[in-house]
């Protein structure tokens, strides 16, 4: 077992990336940082580690075929040491919740409970593994926003439901990308089940009510610059859903670059939401 083995089976970046997310929905939440929000960050960063580790762990079988250089399959990492490994991460990260607020320890409780049961259930299921995927993504933003209590979790709402419906739409087109191997893998993935020209249709509309979400009265930072800003960013979410609409193939999907769109779409709203505050 080497070190650099437990460091990449947690994919690092991705876990850094949730744990800076954290403190941008504290930041929205205050229009400021302190010290002790950036214990924020580290629960984050622990609790997705460990979800990543998990992920890890339930597709062991499946990385032996198509992606033997991980950590597990290559030998590296034992499934006994991945699976203590894991352990570690989630008490590490539920003990460090314990100093935070009993809000956020109650969304550190429910999200490692959903990351588990994601690995194991959900993400071969239909929508339902999309939903989580959303949720757990919207539900950093409540967590950060939390840290300052009910009123901060609440401000965070906006941008949480605009995460969860434009993450929805962005995942259910991924799956429509991969089609063709989900379909040889038995998977029943949503546009295996209607479609792909239907799923880009629910993919739009769940674009569309992520811009609704967008354009709610809710919050002191919804001003003028506020809401010139986010319109050009509900212009780029939607842009990014319409490529899908005309897509009847998996080819076309990928080729339109929808997904990458409305990735680019959830960071700029991110920013907005990220000045806005601040300049309240």
């Amino acid at each position: 077992m080497s070190v650099s083995a437990f460091i990449r089976i947690t994919r690092p970046h991705n876990a850094a990336v949730a744990g800076l997310t954290a403190l941008l929905g504290y930041l929205i939440a205050t229009g400021t940082l302190t010290l002790p929000s950036f214990l924020l960050a580290v629960v984050v960063a622990l609790i997705t580690a460990a979800g990543n580790v998990v992920n890890d762990i339930y597709d062991v079988d499946i990385d032996r075929i198509n992606r033997p250089d991980r950590p597990i399959p290559s030998g590296e990492i034992s499934l006994r040491g991945a699976k203590a490994y894991t352990v570690v991460l989630f008490a590490g990260g539920i003990s460090l919740a314990t100093l935070t607020t009993p809000l956020c320890l109650l969304i550190v409780l429910i999200n490692s409970t959903v990351l588990v049961v994601y690995a194991a259930w959900l993400k071969r299921t239909v929508l339902s593994g999309n939903i989580a995927v959303a949720y757990l993504a919207a539900s950093v933003f409540l967590f950060g926003g939390a840290f300052a209590g009910i009123e901060g979790l609440v401000r965070n709402i906006p941008l949480a439901t605009i995460t969860f419906l434009a993450t929805i739409a962005r995942e259910i087109l991924k799956d429509a990308e991969d089609v063709d191997g989900d379909a040889a893998g038995g998977a029943r993935t949503l546009p295996i089940i209607i479609g792909i020209q239907e799923t880009g249709v629910v993919a739009f509309t769940c674009a569309c009510a992520a811009v609704a979400a967008s354009l709610l009265p809710v919050g002191d930072w919804w001003g003028p610059f506020y809401l010139v800003a986010i319109g050009f960013v509900d212009a780029v979410i939607l842009f990014g859903a319409s490529r899908g609409l005309r897509c009847m193939t998996p080819d076309c999907v990928r080729r339109s670059g929808a997904t990458s769109i409305l990735r680019a779409g959830m960071f700029a709203a991110l920013a907005v939401f990220a000045v806005a505050s601040v300049m309240q």
